[in-house]
């Protein structure tokens, strides 16, 4: 099915793009893209990935809104404190592009449903604050062969990547996964992995969730280069952003030489 008319104007400065065209925005139309993590990572994500159309976005998150988050959580305002992150953003979201259709998962990604909750999507995107969950889900899409976008920021900086770790480059080595980034969390970091901790600059967060919504939107439709085997490094205290290669590791717990020999990989 083609665009209607309104959809045509709505998404008339995607359409003029030659690497999206008609073709890339009904691509958009019929993805599905959930999104783990409602915070400030999660709000540029989820608000450009609704303005772009993405035809189904799922919004998974147990968290409230606290007076905390409003200076980078531009969803939400003082009248939404104490109410589920899922339930505000999915109204909001909703205002903002009412032709979607918004899943809400209020729960926490974890060992036991991560499997079910990213069965249905083809793009999952990670927006987590910790360790743990950012493990898990890596972990789980690697198993199920979903294409996985991951952002993370630090005080001033931040960094994007995505990972598809079944697939191999041209020379036929196996693309990284995030244990080839992070093998496991450092002691230190575990420790003060959230910006409850260390702080962060609210406006950071817009860069790269940002950043994580052009990638999305990038491996929908095909355009651009994809950032797998790379990885995407922004300084807000310099303004200097640089890729870097990503290599694989042949340790790692995913797609290691010893998973593969074993027959498992």
């Amino acid at each position: 099915m083609g665009l209607d008319d309104r959809q045509i104007e709505r998404y008339q400065r995607h359409l003029l793009l030659k690497e999206i065209g008609g073709p890339g925005q009904q691509k958009l139309s019929n993805a599905k893209v959930l999104l783990i993590g409602v915070g400030g990572l999660g709000h540029p994500v989820a608000q450009y990935l609704a303005a772009a159309g993405v035809g189904t976005l799922g919004l998974a998150d147990d968290d409230v809104v606290s007076l905390s988050n409003l200076q980078r959580q531009t969803l939400f305002n003082e009248a939404d404190i104490g109410h589920g992150k899922v339930t505000v953003a999915t109204k909001a979201l909703n205002r903002l592009n009412p032709h979607i259709h918004i899943v809400p998962h209020e729960l926490r990604a974890d060992g036991d449903n991560i499997a079910e909750l990213i069965a249905d999507y083809d793009v999952v995107v990670d927006g987590c604050d910790n360790f743990a969950s950012r493990f898990i889900i890596n972990d789980a899409c690697y198993e199920h062969r979903k294409i996985l976008i991951s952002g993370a920021v630090g005080r001033f900086d931040g960094q994007v990547s995505c990972f598809k770790a079944w697939l191999s480059d041209a020379e036929g080595t196996p693309l990284p996964c995030y244990r080839s980034l992070v093998p496991a969390a450092p002691e230190l970091l575990a420790a003060q992995d959230d910006c409850a901790t260390t702080g962060i600059i609210g406006a950071l967060t817009g860069v790269i969730g940002s950043l994580m919504a052009v990638e999305v939107i990038k491996e929908i439709t095909g355009a651009g280069d994809s950032l797998a085997g790379r990885l995407m490094i922004y300084d807000g205290l310099t303004g200097a952003m640089r890729t870097v290669k990503l290599n694989w590791d042949p340790n790692n717990p995913n797609n290691g030489t010893r998973l593969n020999s074993s027959g498992q990989g």
